[in-house]
Order: structure tokens, then sequence, then C-alpha cells
């Protein structure tokens, strides 16, 4: 069964966007900004930031909002790659878009992004 696992936000500047979320407290590695995903864990979530290039590295259809919305994503850990598979299939059965079929990413997971009903992009993972 998925699990809620990691928030994800999509960030036209790395330094500026962790530079925010220092202030608001959270303890972020100095010198994170010169990556482009950082992730920090906070209250047993992952909170991690990505930047627009790295999005478009595996996403190239993605753009940015013009209204400043869309940037936050929720990211759902699945027990493994074939729950990833079985997780999608449920979601887009029961009606729901596809945004990304499931594809082994080149960073080491199962990784498949279905809409809400909002249009938010939901993400689906498990490690291969």
């Amino acid at each position: 069964m998925a699990k809620p696992d990691m928030i994800g936000i999509v960030v036209k500047e790395m330094r500026a966007a962790l530079d925010f979320y220092r202030a608001v407290g959270l303890d972020i590695p100095p010198d994170a900004e010169k990556e482009d995903h950082v992730e920090v864990k906070a209250n047993g979530y992952r909170i991690a930031w990505d930047t627009e290039e790295m999005v478009k590295g595996f996403n190239p259809a993605w753009k940015a909002p013009n209204d400043g919305l869309g940037r936050i994503g929720i990211a759902f850990l699945c027990d493994d790659s074939k729950d990833v598979d079985a997780t999608y299939a449920r979601v887009i059965a029961k009606g729901y878009r596809s945004h990304k079929e499931p594809f082994d990413a080149f960073w080491g997971q199962r990784y498949a992004q279905v809409l809400d009903p909002d249009g938010n992009v939901i993400d689906l993972f498990a490690p291969l």
C-alpha cells in the first residue's frame, strides 16, 4: 500500500528557496544550494527541492506555472516496483489522469506520476 513519504518543491533558484526554508526553521546542510536536488527529513517526512533544470531532465514537457501555483508535489512511497505499477493502474482505473506512466528512473527508483482532481502531480515510487 502506498504511504505519504515526501513533499517535493520545484524551485527556480535553489539558494533563494533553501534560504527561505532555513529561515522557517529547517536544518538544511550548508552548501546544499550547489545541488540540483536537496532533501531533509522533518517530522517523519522528507522535504525535497529540485531545480527546474533537474525536473526538465526527466520530464522535458514540464513548464513553470504562470500563476505561481503548482510547484509543490506529494510523493507516495510504494512497497516495491510492482506496487508502483499496481497503484498507478488502480488510480487510472478509477478514472484519474496519468501524467507519466511507470518507468525505471535513472536515480534508481520505479517512478510514475498521476494527476489529482485539481491537476496536482502526485508521484508514486519505490526503490529498484
